[in-house]
């Protein structure tokens, strides 16, 4: 399986500082995807990270590459929220590019049942 993943390194986490949040992020997407035996693609050879840092770009770079990749990997749905509010459409494109969004926070939350 081959995926990307985006941390958002502009986003203060729990009350952490921008620093720390991106230490969660990190600790929080690299073990899941090594459990889950997923090649980290790194579409610009310029790109200082593994990750991604701007939307925009990462969007630029598949539409460049015309890449279609199994998944996109985030920490939690905030972290890409301004930008899906933004650039609704933008947002819409990007994640065609993959076959599925894989939001970390969100599988480790317990089930909550309404009665």
């Amino acid at each position: 399986m081959k995926g990307i993943y985006f941390i958002n390194d502009r986003i203060s986490l729990n009350g952490l500082t921008k620093e720390e949040s991106i230490k969660l992020q990190e600790q929080t997407i690299l073990p899941y995807i090594q459990k889950n035996n997923i090649q980290v693609v790194k579409l610009n050879p310029y790109q200082i990270y593994d990750y991604y840092t701007i939307p925009h770009a990462l969007l630029h770079d598949l539409k460049k590459h015309r890449n279609y990749l199994d998944c996109l990997i985030q920490y939690s749905p905030i972290v890409m929220e301004d930008f899906i509010n933004t650039y609704p459409a933008r947002w819409f494109i990007l994640k065609s590019f993959f076959k599925e969004v894989i939001t970390i926070e969100e599988k480790d939350l317990p089930v909550k049942h309404i009665v």
